[in-house]
């Protein structure tokens, strides 16, 4: 638009340049904000001005900048878009002028009481980016007493399309930042889910039927388990897979540090916050976060979060505008969650909001006949992290592997894996390369265990009974290889002509 054609004077004219260059001075989005609604107070000549911007996900107008009197009252405040006078300039795509607000049946006179600020006249216009309406700039009470003009209603409405350019600049500057941020702190890699075994295929049954929901799922099982595989199986099966994956262990950081490291902080909000931190939700943002080992979070910590849960909005540590966030949440963990809250240590509605979708991830000892193929399959991983050629186990090592106990479950099995190729220089692993607590199975066994290793004993002398001892068949009817046979038959000393 040709602003000299307006027949501004001079000092308008002036006034709007300037608020123009301060607008797009920087890219922080809050920075950009604050001069959007200064500059509208300044260029407009009025007591006080806000800026409500548009939240699509669950239209709302949020007040994202304020100055006046009442700013600190406003900021993070929200409402539905349908109402008060700046949702019919949204609705409408028209700038209004009210010069007495008590006579209009779409004032709220509430925001008023909130900060103890008395609006007489208000104007309103949209700030429209490319055809598209992102906000609403408000100013209030014109400093000198008087009334807006239709002057003064199309030099709000120049203005207002002048700050929308700015302010959606800045918000895809931080969107991109906050993109580059998740994607620093996560790979999708990994996600692969190996094994065919029954507890693996009901597993994967639940986590296909739940993806391409917004369900918040608690994943149950064992150190090292897989639940943080998992959830990036659920995360790329579902239509967030394009927007980002964001993991934090609750069990890894203090109280305090997992608070800013959850919900972010304001420069200044403690000791040796030099700066804005922009937390996990933020970062997840349309997109998935991973609360690991969730039964460590402390009791304040988890208010905080049914908090988030319920409401979808939070506050960063030291500050007081209100955040809305758009994230599905999957929870990990390998503690009994019931237990803790008899205990008074985990809160009974938390526990109801996260267990809406469970998922028992059984220990590597309850699917051993996957152990082959995760061992093959970290076997080329590790060739190919170290550079060496492929490695193969041999029917031995194999065996022994297949009947360890695995108290650390797959992660212990990788770590293991990756040492052995480590340590071998032929292509054939052997086991004399394996670790001396795997060799010896030196895991003693617990009470129960000890029925369970009786019974499959027993079960092995049955099959070759069955079977006129011939090894080959009675493996075949055990469903496991003859070698894993022969080794279970020394391993418990079994002897031709036994009777189960």
């Amino acid at each position: 638009m040709d602003l000299a054609s307006q027949n501004f004077p001079p000092e308008t004219l002036s006034a709007l340049a300037e608020a123009s260059a301060a607008i797009n001075s920087t890219l922080e989005l809050d920075v950009v904000l604050d001069q959007i609604a200064r500059s509208a107070a300044a260029v407009m000549r009025a007591e006080a001005s806000s800026v409500l911007l548009l939240d699509r996900r669950f239209n709302k107008l949020v007040f994202a900048a304020a100055i006046g009197e009442r700013d600190k009252a406003l900021l993070g405040r929200q409402f539905d878009a349908d109402l008060g006078i700046a949702g019919q300039v949204l609705k409408s795509g028209q700038a209004q002028n009210i010069t007495d607000v008590s006579r209009s049946p779409d004032f709220f006179s509430g925001i008023d009481e909130l900060s103890d600020f008395r609006t007489r006249g208000l104007m309103a216009a949209p700030m429209v980016y490319k055809s598209e309406t992102i906000g609403v700039v408000e100013v209030l009470n014109r400093l000198d007493g008087g009334q807006f003009d239709k002057t003064d209603l199309k030099l709000l409405s120049i203005f207002a399309n002048l700050a929308a350019c700015g302010a959606r600049n800045a918000q895809a500057h931080e969107s991109l930042r906050k993109e580059n941020l998740a994607l620093r702190g996560v790979v999708l890699s990994g996600a692969e889910i190996i094994g065919s075994s029954p507890p693996v295929k009901q597993m994967l049954k639940l986590a296909d039927r739940v993806a391409p929901t917004n369900s918040t799922v608690l994943l149950i099982g064992e150190t090292g388990t897989g639940k943080e595989v998992l959830a990036k199986y659920i995360h790329n099966a579902s239509p967030r897979a394009d927007k980002p994956f964001v993991a934090v262990n609750c069990a890894a950081l203090p109280e305090t540090l997992l608070e800013s490291e959850l919900f972010g902080h304001e420069k200044g909000a403690f000791t040796g916050a030099v700066s804005q931190h922009i937390g996990r939700f933020e970062l997840a943002d349309n997109g998935t976060l991973l609360l690991d080992e969730i039964g460590d979070m402390s009791g304040s910590i988890q208010v905080k979060l049914l908090r988030l849960i319920e409401e979808r909005q939070f506050t960063r540590v030291g500050g007081t505008r209100t955040i809305s966030c758009d994230v599905r949440i999957v929870a990990a963990t390998n503690r009994d969650l019931k237990q803790g809250i008899a205990e008074g240590k985990f809160r009974d509605d938390l526990y109801y909001r996260l267990n809406v979708f469970p998922i028992t991830l059984a220990p590597l000892r309850q699917r051993r006949e996957d152990v082959p193929a995760l061992v093959e399959h970290f076997a080329k991983l590790a060739s190919v992290e170290l550079g060496v050629e492929p490695r193969g186990f041999s029917p031995e090592a194999m065996a022994l592997l297949s009947t360890y106990h695995w108290p650390g479950n797959v992660r212990e099995l990788a770590n293991i894996v990756e040492r052995t190729v480590l340590l071998s220089d032929g292509p054939e692993l052997l086991s004399t390369h394996l670790p001396p607590e795997v060799i010896s199975g030196e895991q003693k066994p617990s009470p129960s265990q000890r029925s369970l290793w009786g019974s499959e004993r027993a079960m092995i002398v049955r099959a070759l009974e069955e079977n006129h001892w011939n090894q080959s068949q009675a493996a075949r009817a055990l469903g496991i290889s003859r070698d894993n046979l022969r080794y279970r038959v020394k391993k418990y000393n079994i002897s031709r002509g036994e009777t189960a």
